[in-house]
């Protein structure tokens, strides 16, 4: 049976954490900074979780 092959699209995208959690940075904080509150910059630069439930699904798609 062939390997599984690696999603780069996710792999782009999302990190996996030391406790096994899916990493991710919110989309839209690339231009148009003018028009947004400082509030969405600064939540901006944390990163989210992602739902367990869909978690599963992208470590599938990062299967080395």
């Amino acid at each position: 049976m062939p390997k599984m092959k690696t999603n780069k699209a996710v792999a782009k995208r999302v990190k996996i954490s030391a406790t096994g959690k899916v990493r991710r940075y919110s989309p839209g904080s690339g231009h148009l900074k003018s028009r947004k509150t400082s509030k969405q910059l600064r939540n901006f630069r944390k990163p989210k979780m992602v739902a367990p439930r869909f978690a599963r699904q992208l470590k599938r798609m990062l299967a080395k």
